[in-house]
C-alpha cells in the first residue's frame, strides 16, 4: 500500500511536462502530487535529493504496447500477461500504458478486454486498452493477420465499448468501416485513430470530422504522401487537433522524415509499438502462427516485414535527441504531456502539477537512461 506520508523529491532540474525548473522539488502524498516548488522552500518534509545533474520528469506514457518481458498480449491476454508487460516497460520509465491487441478474433478481443479491466484495478500503470484492428485494410496489413479482418459486428462494438468509463483506443481504416461508425464510437467516449489504411485525403477528412483524433504509427502501413495524392499523412500534419504516434527507432521511419513531421500543425507523440523482446531475452516469438525473428534491433517476419519494434520509451526519448536533434525537454514532452493530451488525461498524467498522479522518472540527462521510477508514489529502482 502506498505510504500516505508527505514526501518530496528534489532535483537539479525538474521538467514538469512543458517547462524546466532549476533546483526544484515535487511534493507528494500517497499517489498525488501536492506542489512543485523551489527546493529551498521545502521544509519539514522528508526529501529525496537526486544525485547532482539528474533530471526529474513525469513518467512516460505509451499508447501502443503489444508486448514486453517475453510476453505478447495477443498470446497471453490475461492479467498475468499484462503484469509481465507492465514490469518490463516500467524499467524504462513507462508509468502508464495501453496494452495493445493486434487484430484478432472476437473471443480474444473479449479476453483482452476482461484482462485489462481486471488488471487496471490493481496495476496503476494500466490506463485502458488499445485495439489495433481488426477493421483494417487488407492492402495495408503490415504483420496483421488478414484472415481476421472484418466489418464490425454488434458483438464487436459491444466489446469495444466495454464498461462506462473505460479508456479505449481503436485503430481502424476509415475506408473499411460503415459511414458514421467512427462518430458512433467517439460519441460513446472511445478514441479513434487511423492506421493500416488506404484512406484518401478526403476520406481522412471525413473521419476527422466524425471525431477521429489519432494516427497510429504515422507513415507506416498507410497510403504514402504523394504530390497529387496527399492521403492521410497530409491530413494529419495539417490538422492541429490530430495526434500522431511516431516510432523513433531509426528503422520504421527515416529521421529526416520524422523531423519534417515534427514541424506539422498536428501534435506528435512517441509510441514504441513494442514487442516481447523489450525487457526480455531478445529471442524470437510467435504472432498469428508465424515466427517473428529478432536481429539487429528489428523484429521481422521471414520475408522481412517489420513486426513491431524492440524499442522502449527511454530509448525513444534518447533517439529524439540523437536522431531528431531535439533538446531533452522537447523529447520528454513527446513521451509525457503529448500522449496524456491525446488520451484526455492531462489533468492526471503527463505533468508534474498539483492534482496529478505521482508518476516520476529520474534520469541521467547525458546518457538519457532511467535511474529511478515512481508509479503512484511507489518507487522502483532500476539501476
Amino acid at each position: 500500500m502506498t505510504n500516505k506520508t508527505t514526501r518530496a523529491i528534489a532535483a537539479d532540474v525538474v521538467f514538469d511536462g512543458e517547462n524546466t525548473h532549476a533546483e526544484h522539488a515535487v511534493v507528494f502524498s500517497g499517489a498525488d502530487i501536492i506542489d512543485v516548488k523551489p527546493r529551498e522552500d521545502v521544509v519539514a518534509v522528508p526529501t529525496i535529493n537526486l544525485p547532482p545533474g539528474m533530471w526529474l520528469s513525469p513518467g512516460f506514457i505509451d499508447v501502443q504496447v503489444n508486448g514486453g518481458g517475453d510476453v505478447l498480449f495477443n498470446n497471453v491476454p490475461t492479467p498475468e500477461g499484462i503484469a509481465a508487460i507492465v514490469a518490463a516497460h516500467r524499467r524504462f520509465g513507462t508509468t502508464a500504458l495501453l496494452p495493445t491487441l493486434i487484430s484478432d478474433t472476437a473471443q480474444t478481443m473479449r479476453a483482452a478486454r476482461d484482462a485489462v479491466s481486471a488488471a487496471s484495478a490493481t496495476m496503476p500503470e494500466v490506463l485502458g486498452i488499445h485495439f489495433e484492428g481488426p477493421f483494417l485494410s487488407p492492402e495495408r496489413p503490415g504483420v496483421h493477420d488478414k484472415a481476421v479482418f472484418r466489418q464490425p459486428s454488434e458483438a464487436d462494438v459491444a466489446v469495444l465499448k466495454g464498461r462506462p468509463g473505460d479508456l479505449t483506443l481503436v485503430t481502424l481504416a476509415p475506408e473499411c468501416v460503415p459511414h458514421g461508425f467512427i462518430a458512433h464510437l467517439c460519441a460513446a467516449g472511445l478514441r479513434v485513430a487511423l492506421g493500416h489504411s488506404r484512406a484518401t485525403y478526403e476520406e481522412t477528412l471525413v473521419a476527422l470530422a466524425e471525431g477521429m483524433t489519432g494516427f497510429t504509427h504515422l507513415f507506416n502501413a498507410m497510403r504514402p504522401l504523394g504530390s497529387r495524392d496527399p492521403g492521410p499523412i497530409a491530413a494529419a500534419l495539417e490538422e492541429p487537433r490530430a495526434f500522431y504516434g511516431l516510432i523513433v527507432d531509426g528503422e520504421h521511419v527515416a529521421p529526416a522524415t520524422l523531423r519534417l513531421a515534427l514541424r506539422g500543425a498536428g501534435q506528435a507523440m512517441l509510441v514504441t509499438d513494442a514487442m516481447p523482446p523489450v525487457g526480455g531475452n531478445d529471442g524470437p516469438f510467435m504472432l498469428a502462427g508465424q515466427q517473428i525473428g529478432v536481429s539487429a534491433g528489428r523484429c521481422t517476419t521471414a520475408d522481412g516485414t517489420l513486426a513491431g519494434s524492440v524499442l522502449d520509451m527511454a530509448s525513444a526519448v534518447r533517439n529524439c535527441v540523437g536522431l531528431l536533434r531535439l533538446n531533452l525537454a522537447a523529447a520528454l514532452r513527446l513521451a509525457t504531456a503529448a500522449p496524456a493530451a491525446f488520451l484526455g488525461r492531462s489533468n492526471r498524467h503527463g505533468h508534474l502539477a498539483p492534482g496529478c498522479r505521482a508518476d516520476f522518472v529520474a534520469l541521467d540527462p547525458h546518457t538519457i537512461t532511467v535511474r529511478h521510477v515512481w508509479v503512484a508514489g511507489a518507487e522502483t529502482r532500476v539501476s
